[in-house]
């Protein structure tokens, strides 16, 4: 017989006398990787929030280790053992990881720290799961994948016997993933019960058994793996999928050679050796790099942050430089975090691109009251009136993308832009970068897993752990993987 670690039975909970959960049911078992896939974002802060404390619930009740630790009538007060895992990483700076994994702890009384016999105890827990990361590396010096290993490490050793992992995916490289998926599995088979959260249900389903479908704050369904990807092609708006198919028939249907818009060759650093690619005229190249440190320096290459040691960089045929330049653009990763300018204007958010194209911009009111006239029946009138922290999620996406199309760029790089994004968000990042591409403007998309990518591809470049790459064409991307969505359209 199973037996039950956590269980939420009925949950209603409510912020401010908003409803964030309602409903909510949820069941985990020792020793299973739980999935959970977040149709949207709603209530899904909530959820974290009462997994590790026990706030005040409006109805319902919550059960972790066989014992009820909350519910409308009362709950404990002390946090739970629960660790949660994600892209903001919990350990502690400027110290080591013998430092954050044992002395850190609430229960670790001792006074005079040994380091080497507590380096000791460490050392087979490395060896257990194949890893090989020094106890007295300082967290700084860390991968990310190293620093995903370390906190799920600190949770075992603290005894915690529900760990989540949110959205993972998007930090560690396809490689990285599958020795995570691994090191899940052996403890798994230790009785430790995992919660995996991530939107793409192509990477739900490669390590879990039950998945639970979150949608508005309540669990519509639970289903196992095999049911995994036709439930989530249901729960995909029908004008998610009208989007796509309308998008791949017309690529399919354009034959036409376009001229070479960018071309790079032999871009070395520390990690990238060697690397080139060609990208034409209104094309979506997608680049999947599968390490995480290669993927990196790329990308601060491209934004500019890093020159390359050595390699050339063509743009319309003529030598240009990744940084300062008009005719590229980049949209990083996380952008409503990263590109938005919280003491500037809505105005002078949407128009910093256009000040090398127009450097009289801030002079004269007419070029911004024209702006203001053309793109206010597009973007809403009143967010010219309002501060950009007040934006919605929507609305800063909409002013970033926006910005982009008043650069007028030739080529865009985008750096995982499905990133941290519920279904809403990226169905309208798709449109956006669909806007940019009927508008002629070539797309380069920067990723290390391709769910919501590759149905804006014409073309897929992978690039390997040991930096070989090797080219997909659209007619061949049906061989690429059974569970990426909208798959079935290049068998046909």
């Amino acid at each position: 017989m199973k037996q039950e670690i956590f269980r939420m039975e009925r949950v209603t909970y409510l912020e401010q006398e908003i409803m964030l959960l309602e409903d909510f049911n949820l069941q985990i078992y020792r020793g299973e990787i739980m999935g959970m896939i977040p149709v949207n974002a709603h209530g899904m802060t909530a959820f974290l929030k009462l997994l590790q404390n026990n706030l005040p619930l409006y109805d319902g009740y919550i059960y972790y280790g066989g014992e009820k630790i909350n519910s409308w009538k009362e709950s404990k007060k002390q946090t739970n053992r629960i660790s949660i895992i994600e892209g903001k990483s919990r350990l502690v700076e400027n110290m080591t990881v013998l430092d954050n994994i044992f002395v850190l702890r609430q229960s670790f009384g001792q006074e005079i720290v040994r380091t080497k016999l507590l380096g000791r105890q460490l050392a087979p827990f490395f060896a257990d799961i194949g890893i090989d990361i020094s106890a007295d590396a300082r967290v700084e010096t860390l991968s990310e994948f190293e620093r995903v290993v370390v906190e799920l490490l600190r949770a075992v050793v603290m005894g915690h016997r529900l760990i989540v992992l949110n959205d993972i995916g998007t930090l560690i490289s396809f490689e990285e993933m599958k020795k995570l998926h691994e090191i899940l599995r052996h403890y798994a088979a230790q009785g430790f019960s995992f919660l995996y959260i991530c939107p793409h249900f192509e990477e739900v389903v490669m390590i879990c058994d039950r998945s639970a479908m979150l949608s508005n704050g309540r669990i519509q369904k639970i289903v196992r793996r095999e049911e995994m990807a036709d439930e989530i092609l249901r729960l995909y708006p029908a004008e998610y999928d009208r989007m796509v198919r309308s998008h791949l028939e017309s690529r399919q249907n354009d034959r036409e050679r376009h001229a070479e818009v960018l071309r790079t060759d032999g871009l070395c650093g520390e990690y990238v050796r060697d690397f080139g690619f060609v990208v034409s005229g209104g094309e979506c190249l997608v680049i999947q790099i599968q390490e995480n440190h290669i993927f990196q320096e790329l990308v601060q290459m491209i934004t500019g942050e890093k020159e390359p040691e050595a390699g050339e960089l063509y743009l319309l045929g003529k030598p240009a430089k990744f940084s300062g330049n008009e005719k590229l653009a980049v949209i990083q990763e996380l952008p409503t975090k990263s590109m938005v300018f919280p003491k500037l204007s809505y105005m002078e958010n949407l128009c910093i691109s256009l000040s090398g194209r127009m450097p009289f911009i801030w002079l004269g009111r007419g070029i911004r009251s024209s702006i203001r006239r053309e793109y206010g029946p597009i973007l809403g009138e009143e967010v010219f009136d309002m501060s950009v922290e007040e934006l919605s999620e929507k609305q800063k996406y909409q002013m970033i993308y926006t910005r982009v199309l008043l650069q007028k760029p030739r080529i865009v790089f985008c750096v995982q832009p499905f990133k941290g994004a519920d279904l809403p968000h990226r169905m309208f990042v798709w449109k956006m970068l669909e806007i940019l591409l009927a508008k002629g403007i070539s797309v380069v998309i920067l990723t290390m897993m391709l769910s919501d990518s590759l149905s804006l591809a014409d073309r897929l470049l992978v690039v390997n752990e040991d930096g070989s790459e090797k080219e997909v064409m659209r007619q061949d991307f049906a061989s690429i993987s059974s569970v990426t969505p909208w798959i079935h359209l290049y068998k046909k």
